[in-house]
């Protein structure tokens, strides 16, 4: 029996079973680009198309388009499974990211670098 034989009985057997199947593994596919990684985390956090084209200042069928193609690349078919396929965001800065007194990091730099 080839690879290619062994690999479809396994598919089939695994959806017999009732699970998803990928035929290819989503980190074999190209990277996000940044505007659909941060629509990915804005959908991944509830919003809407609409919210998220307001935040964005895109129109909502903009964001469905970049959402079809982030749920291609990630190789998923709804917004529920964005939160357990997306990397964690970072809640902080780096700690040794000096702030500037309005809260601002970028004023912080430049302030230590002068």
């Amino acid at each position: 029996m080839g690879a290619d034989a062994f690999a479809e009985r396994a598919r089939r057997e695994l959806q017999a079973t009732g699970e998803t199947i990928r035929r290819h593994p989503a980190e074999a596919g190209p990277a996000l680009t940044a505007q659909e990684a941060q629509i990915a985390r804005l959908a991944a956090e509830g919003l809407t198309n609409p919210e998220i084209g307001a935040q964005l200042s895109i129109s909502p069928n903009t964001v469905e388009w970049h959402l079809r193609k982030v749920f291609t690349k990630l190789g998923i078919t709804s917004r529920k499974h964005l939160r357990t396929t997306l990397p964690a965001r970072p809640t902080a800065p780096p700690a040794d990211v000096p702030r500037a007194p309005g809260g601002d990091a970028a004023a912080g730099e430049a302030a230590a670098t002068a």
